[in-house]
């Protein structure tokens, strides 16, 4: 239950980062695209730093709640702050837009810091520790199905504030609720004792420069392979996702925007359940490739999508194939986590995972929108307006998915006969 908890706080948190912070941006400050790939970028790189250091420290320490309740609170409160950039009506007035880009890529940067030191590094890392391999695939398939359970839940109960411009509002409840569940994570979570002796363990620094080192990453090649399936799989999503609200409302010009996500991840969570199940049964690995497949088949079909069902069909089939990917690699990379090293590896999943898809992928977006030059005129304003195209790029990017999973196959049957041959 604690699990859950942690888990779908920090994504209520995510979903208004990932998703709503952009169409703030949009609506608020500029349409241009390439600022919210800016600021998505920058995030990810201010969120990888923090992941890597507090992982490597919490590491060292042992001790994961005082990361993740500490860490929660500060993250509820600079999420609360967003508000404090939001003009009481209306947009940014012109000569203030530059300085209100600053502020909110200065704001986002240190929100995703606090986030992922205590989401990614530290809660990621206990998560590890509390699981075994045997119940891992059904608690990353619950955990994956979390981000769609936070879409879900704002866009049912709080979306009407963005829509009615109260966006003080929206931001100070999701704040609150993010520090709620940082003072209840102090009497919920309970610290595993570390494998090492803290006294004799690596240092802070000598675990940062751990993960980076050749001769970690040959010794664990599937692992590493692994965290690069993942970067493939989120890129191919961050090319779409921080811009799908804005092509709902204003490409595909739908008023019941909610109402589409909110019934698509209703059936997206339910194939990503299942898939968590089916993970323990028939193995991690062997759902990868049907789940990329499905991914890849409700991108294409979100290109050609136009009414309302199909377009729930299609991202139903996207978003579900997606999370069920995802939660398949993130549960490989636990199984393939060395003892000890946890939080290390949940740096190098922020990597992997976050930083460098959040890099590519909104930028390989904004190309292809800029590119297509669809845009409409709002006040004599030309806005620039994500078109399917970009779901298309999406899935070019998919194609590297199934050569790299041949390649971690061939790594882990090297250690499967080196470990036969080295057997009594």
């Amino acid at each position: 239950m604690t699990v859950i908890v942690l888990g779908l706080v920090g994504q209520l948190a995510w979903t208004v980062e990932n998703m709503y912070l952009n169409l703030f941006v949009y609506e608020m400050i500029t349409p241009d695209p390439t600022v919210i790939a800016l600021m998505v970028a920058l995030s990810a790189i201010a969120a990888t730093l923090a992941t890597l250091l507090v992982g490597a420290w919490s590491d060292r320490s042992g001790r994961r709640r005082v990361f993740i309740t500490i860490g929660y609170i500060a993250w509820g409160v600079s999420t609360a702050a967003f508000g404090l950039l939001a003009p009481e009506s209306g947009a940014v007035a012109a000569p203030y837009v530059m300085a209100a880009i600053i502020g909110i890529i200065v704001l986002d940067c240190v929100m995703s810091m606090l986030g992922s030191g205590t989401n990614d590094a530290a809660f990621g890392a206990w998560v590890t520790e509390v699981t075994t391999d045997r119940t891992r695939g059904r608690i990353d398939g619950a955990l994956a199905i979390m981000p769609l359970m936070a879409m879900l839940l704002v866009f049912g109960l709080l979306d009407p504030l963005t829509q009615a411009g109260q966006w003080r509002l929206f931001f100070a409840i999701v704040g609150a609720i993010t520090v709620l569940a940082g003072i209840g994570a102090w009497f919920l979570v309970r610290d595993v004792p570390p494998v090492a002796d803290i006294a004799t363990s690596p240092s802070v620094l000598a675990r940062l420069a751990e993960g980076f080192r050749p001769a970690v990453i040959r010794s664990n090649a599937a692992l590493y392979v692994s965290l690069v399936l993942w970067l493939v799989v989120g890129t191919s999503s961050q090319v779409f996702l921080p811009y799908v609200i804005i092509y709902l409302e204003y490409w595909l010009q739908v008023d019941s925007y909610a109402l589409i996500l909110g019934s698509s991840l209703l059936a997206a969570s339910a194939v990503s359940v299942v898939g968590g199940r089916v993970m323990d049964r028939v193995g991690k690995r062997r759902v990868l490739l049907p789940a990329t497949g499905i991914f890849a088949v409700g991108l294409i079909m979100m290109f050609f999508a136009r009414s309302t069902g199909t377009v729930i069909i299609a991202a139903s089939l996207a978003l579900g194939g997606m999370m069920l990917a995802i939660a398949s690699i993130s549960a490989t990379v636990r199984d393939e986590t060395p003892d000890g090293r946890a939080g290390m590896v949940q740096g190098l999943r922020m990597v992997a995972a976050i930083m460098i898809p959040m890099i590519i992928g909104p930028f390989l977006g904004a190309w292809v929108i800029s590119g297509t030059g669809q845009a409409y005129v709002d006040l004599g304003v030309t806005r620039p307006v994500p078109g399917p195209e970009m779901f298309l790029a999406a899935t070019a990017v998919l194609v590297l998915v199934p050569v790299l999973a041949v390649v971690r196959s061939r790594f882990e049957r090297r250690v499967d006969e080196a470990v036969g041959e080295a057997a009594p």
